[in-house]
C-alpha cells in the first residue's frame, strides 16, 4: 500500500500546466475534470467492447444453440445492437441536455448493459425461441450503449479548445481498442471449448461463447461504480472559456450567439457513417470471409483473427499517438482526407480478389459420414453461395495488407471527424448533435450485417468490396471539394490583463475560495442566464481560418 501511495504521489499533478493557468479553474477542479474525462474514456471502451466481443463468436454460438437459424438471422442479431443504439442516441442526448447532467442517464444505462450481458451469457439454458432471446439481449445492449452520445457531448463540454484534439484522440482510441480487443478476448477464451465449465448447479455456463458476456458484466459493474458521487464529478469549461475569450457575461448567451454551420455538421455526420460502415463491415465479415476464402475452421478463424486484431490494436495505438503531432504540422482536415479516407479507400480496393483460382469449395455437412464438422472436406466456401465456384479467391497477402491500411486509416478518420465536428458546433450543449453523430455510426452498424447477408452471401466479393470502395472514393472526393466547410470557427484569446479586468469587474478573482468556487458553472443561487463574470466591453469577433 505504501508503494502504491508513493507511485500515485509521484504522478499526481502538483500545479496547473502553464497553458491552462488562466484563472478559469483551480488545481483541484482541473484534476477532477480530467478524472471525469478519463472515466468517459473507459465508458466508451466498454460500450465498444460490448458490441465487438461477440462478433467473431456469435455465428458458432448461434449455430450451436439453433442450427436452423442461418447466417441471415445472425446478421439481424448483429444489427440489433446498433439499431437500439441508433434509436435511443438522440433521446439520450436530449435527456442529457434537459437535465444538464449525465450521471443519472449513465447509471441507468450501465445497469441495463449489465442485465442484457447476463441474459446473453445465460442462453446456454436453452429457453424456448432461443434465437429471439439472443436478438433481444443484443438490442438491449444497444439501447444501453446509446449513452455514447452523452459521453461525446460531455467530452466537448469538459475540454478546452486546445485540449480537444488530444481528448477526442484518446476517446477514439478507447473506442477503437474496444472494437479491436473484443475479438482478441474472444480468442483468449477459445481454449475453454464449447463445453467449458458449469457452475451454480447447472445455472451458469462459462465457455468460449458465454465468457464474453460475463466479462461485460464484471466490467460494467466496475464502470457503474465509477459514476457514483465522490468519484465522478462533472466540470464543464468549454462555454466558459469562449465566454471569457469574447468578453461575454453569460455562458448561455455566448453559445446562443454563435451559429454553427449546419452544412458542415451534416457533411461530417455522413462522412462518419461511411467510415464506420466500412470498418464494421470488415469486422462483421472478417471471420466468415476468412473461413470461406482460406478454408479455416471455426477455431482457426477465431484464433487467427484474434491475433490480427491484437496487432491492429497496437498499430492503432501508435496511430492515435501520432495524430496530434501530425495535426500541428498539417491542417486537421487534410490529415482526415489524405491520411484517413485515402488509406481506408486503398484498404477496400485491396479486398477485391485477384487470386488465380476460385476458393476451395466446402461439401455440405453429412452426419452419416462419421466425420467431424472441422474435417477439411467440410471447410471452405459453401456451395450454397453460388459465386464461390465462379469468382477468384482473395489471397492471404491481400487480406493482410488491406487489413493493415484499415488499421491505420480508421483511427485517423474517426478521431478527426469527431474533433472537427465538436469544434464546428462551438461551445453549445451538444447532446442532441452527438446523438445524431452516434446514430449515423449506429446506422452503419445496422446496415453492415444486412449488407453481408444480402450482398456478400448472394453476390460475392466483387460486389461487396466494389461498392464499398466506391463509397469511400465518393466521400473522399466530396470532403476534398468542400474542405473549407471543415474549418471550425476560431476565437481571439483574452490576454491575462483582460482576464484580470474581467475578474476585477466581477468583484473577485476566480480562486478556490468557498464563496467563489463553482466548478466551471454558475453557482446554485444563480440561474443559467445570469452573468457570472462582468462584461468586458466589446465582443471579439468570430473569424474563420
Amino acid at each position: 500500500m505504501e508503494f502504491a501511495r508513493r507511485v500515485s504521489a509521484r504522478f499526481e499533478t502538483k500545479r496547473l500546466p502553464e497553458d491552462v493557468d488562466d484563472g478559469l479553474e483551480t488545481l483541484e477542479e482541473y484534476k477532477q475534470r480530467w478524472r471525469s474525462v478519463r472515466i468517459i474514456y473507459f465508458t466508451m471502451f466498454l460500450m465498444a467492447l460490448g458490441f465487438s466481443i461477440i462478433l467473431t463468436g456469435i455465428w458458432p454460438y448461434l449455430n450451436k444453440l439453433d442450427p436452423d437459424a442461418g447466417k441471415e438471422f445472425m446478421g439481424l442479431i448483429v444489427a440489433a445492437n446498433p439499431l437500439g443504439q441508433m434509436i435511443f442516441s438522440p433521446i439520450f442526448g436530449w435527456w442529457g441536455n434537459k437535465l444538464g447532467k449525465i450521471r443519472l442517464p449513465l447509471l441507468l444505462s450501465l445497469s441495463l448493459f449489465t442485465l442484457a450481458s447476463g441474459i446473453y451469457s445465460s442462453l446456454e439454458l436453452r429457453p424456448n425461441n432461443v434465437k429471439y432471446w439472443m436478438l433481444s439481449s443484443r438490442f438491449l445492449i444497444g439501447v444501453s450503449s446509446a449513452n455514447i452520445a452523452l459521453c461525446r457531448s460531455y467530452l466537448s463540454a469538459a475540454t478546452r479548445i486546445s485540449e480537444r484534439t488530444h481528448a477526442v484522440a484518446m476517446v477514439s482510441l478507447a473506442q477503437v481498442l474496444g472494437f479491436i480487443i473484443g475479438p482478441t478476448l474472444q480468442a483468449a477464451v477459445t481454449p475453454l471449448g464449447d463445453q467449458g465449465h458449469v457452475w451454480l448447479w447447472g445455472k451458469m455456463h462459462f465457455n468460449m461463447y458465454t465468457a464474453s458476456g460475463w466479462i461485460n458484466v464484471l466490467m460494467s459493474i466496475g464502470n457503474f461504480m465509477m459514476f457514483l458521487p465522490g468519484v465522478f464529478e462533472e466540470h464543464k469549461i468549454a462555454a466558459r472559456e469562449v465566454m471569457v475569450m469574447q468578453g461575454g457575461t453569460s455562458e448561455k448567451e455566448t453559445w446562443k450567439g454563435i451559429k454553427p454551420s449546419y452544412l458542415s455538421a451534416w457533411t461530417l455526420i455522413v462522412a462518419f457513417f461511411v467510415l464506420v460502415f466500412n470498418f464494421v463491415l470488415l469486422e462483421t465479415l472478417g471471420t466468415s470471409l476468412t473461413m470461406d476464402m482460406f478454408a479455416w475452421s471455426n477455431d482457426e478463424a477465431l484464433w487467427y483473427m484474434g491475433i490480427m486484431m491484437t496487432i491492429a490494436a497496437i498499430v492503432s495505438l501508435i496511430t492515435f499517438v501520432l495524430i496530434e503531432p501530425m495535426c500541428k504540422i498539417i491542417a486537421e482536415r487534410y490529415v482526415l482526407i489524405w491520411g484517413g479516407f485515402s488509406l481506408m479507400f486503398l484498404g477496400r480496393v485491396l479486398f477485391v480478389p485477384w487470386g488465380p483460382d476460385p476458393p476451395k469449395l466446402a461439401q455440405p455437412f453429412n452426419a452419416s459420414w462419421n466425420l467431424s464438422e472441422s474435417d477439411p472436406i467440410f471447410l471452405g466456401c459453401p456451395t450454397t453461395q453460388e459465386w464461390c465456384g465462379e469468382l477468384p479467391a482473395l489471397t492471404l497477402t491481400q487480406f493482410i495488407i488491406g487489413f493493415a491500411f484499415t488499421s491505420i486509416g480508421y483511427p485517423i478518420g474517426v478521431t478527426l471527424i469527431q474533433t472537427i465536428f465538436s469544434k464546428v458546433l462551438g461551445p453549445r450543449p451538444q447532446g442532441v448533435w452527438m446523438g445524431w453523430m452516434t446514430g449515423s455510426g449506429c446506422l452503419s452498424r445496422v446496415l453492415g450485417p444486412v449488407f453481408v447477408g444480402s450482398i456478400y452471401t448472394r453476390l460475392g466479393t466483387f460486389w461487396t468490396f466494389g461498392v464499398t470502395s466506391a463509397m469511400m472514393l465518393v466521400s473522399m472526393f466530396w470532403l476534398q471539394c468542400s474542405n473549407r466547410l471543415l474549418i471550425p470557427p476560431t476565437f481571439e484569446k483574452a490576454t491575462p490583463v483582460e482576464l484580470q479586468e474581467l475578474n476585477k469587474h466581477n468583484g473577485s478573482k476566480l480562486d478556490d475560495s468557498p464563496e467563489n468556487k463553482h466548478n466551471g458553472s454558475p453557482p446554485e443561487d444563480l440561474s443559467p442566464d445570469q452573468p457570472i463574470l462582468g462584461k468586458h466591453g466589446s465582443h471579439h469577433s468570430i473569424s474563420h481560418a
